[in-house]
């Protein structure tokens, strides 16, 4: 039966400020409908995904300094986290710790509450200064039971880059693994100053998500792993399929997500990515610079994401003029500067923000 009243077409992005995802380009956008029905969770059936696949984790390497990556194309950044987790669990186990710990900062994603609580894992989260996690406290609450310790190279919140290779260090003090999520970072990352990956730090896993300032189409999140006892820690035998066993959380999996990654990268790798990279950095100088004009507290950006101090009712009647925006755990603005989020898009935000003050 057909529909009188049609469903509304896709919501643009011209007001979507608090977002970390984005416009796909337009070849990731192309490729993942070309792919849309295949399933990678399937090689042996699906072996042109496959082999993109393949191609999509060497590129995820070259981003994050890999030579030699392990992984696959995940859902997305909470699945990468479970997934490191799991396996970090899982290695612990057979090595015979029972009851195991993982510690993370208090910035981390909130997928770790989520992985912790699906795998029966005590999570421990120690405090951050100026959102960076303390190196004192994680080195308090490591001990003999941690499994995995966790660092966070671009924080949802703020954008801050933690102490990746000193918390490596902690992490191998205690013989812990150690997993940095870079889920929105990663694609930044590699155009600035910070040590942040593989070739940075002994790194065991990594999150890094293509659907973000990657460009791909969503679902495309990335697991990576140093090496394969990783990716063998979480396999499980699939007996009635054509391939002997499955390492990623889920089953099937639609090749639009690997299609799309390697088409971003294709595209942007590395020129595209480094003007995105700098282009929003500058865009995000500017807005920080534009709201203390203004008498506006601000978060110096790290990465291209400023927390602006607004009052309550202001934030609400930007809200209702249209304005896609979220708030920080300390109650600031959060604006996410993603390829859409242009300095017209801003000087239009800063508009309607002087015409309510």
């Amino acid at each position: 039966m057909q529909r009188a009243d049609r469903a509304p077409g896709p919501q643009s992005f011209d007001r979507v400020l608090s977002s970390m995802c984005t416009e796909p380009h337009p070849a990731a956008r192309r490729d993942a409908e070309r792919f849309l029905a295949t399933n990678p969770g399937d090689p042996a059936s699906y072996p042109v995904v496959t082999d993109l696949e393949a191609e999509a984790i060497d590129y995820l390497g070259a981003i994050a300094g890999l030579e030699d990556p392990q992984g696959y194309v995940a859902s997305g950044g909470t699945e990468a986290n479970i997934q490191a987790l799991r396996a970090a669990r899982n290695l612990a186990r057979e090595d015979g710790t029972s009851e195991v710990n993982v510690v993370a900062p208090e910035s981390a994603h909130f997928s770790f509450r989520k992985a912790a609580g699906l795998l029966d894992v005590e999570l421990r989260l120690v405090p951050t200064v100026d959102g960076r996690a303390d190196l004192a406290a994680v080195e308090a609450a490591v001990d003999a039971e941690t499994a995995l310790v966790v660092g966070v190279a671009g924080t949802t919140e703020y954008g801050r880059v933690d102490p990746i290779a000193e918390l490596a260090g902690i992490a191998g003090s205690v013989g812990a693994r150690f997993h940095v999520d870079a889920a929105w970072g990663g694609f930044l990352l590699p155009f600035s100053d910070h040590d942040w990956s593989f070739s940075d730090a002994d790194i065991d896993s990594m999150t890094i998500d293509p659907h973000k300032a990657g460009r791909a189409a969503i679902p495309a999140g990335g697991f990576l792993a140093r090496d394969r006892e990783t990716l063998d820690a979480l396999a499980v035998e699939t007996p009635y399929l054509e391939s002997a066993g499955q390492a990623s959380l889920t089953g099937t999996r639609s090749g639009a997500g690997v299609a799309s990654t390697v088409a971003a990268c294709e595209a942007l790798w590395p020129d595209g990515y480094r003007e995105t990279y700098e282009r929003a950095t500058t865009n995000a100088e500017w807005l920080a610079g534009e709201f203390k004009a203004r008498g506006v507290a601000v978060v110096d950006p790290e990465l291209p994401i400023v927390a602006a101090d607004l009052p309550e009712e202001l934030f609400e009647t930007l809200r209702d003029a249209g304005w896609r925006v979220s708030r920080t755990g300390r109650g600031e603005l959060r604006v996410v500067c993603m390829p859409h989020v242009t300095r017209t898009v801003l000087e239009r935000f800063l508009d309607d923000l002087d015409s309510h003050r």
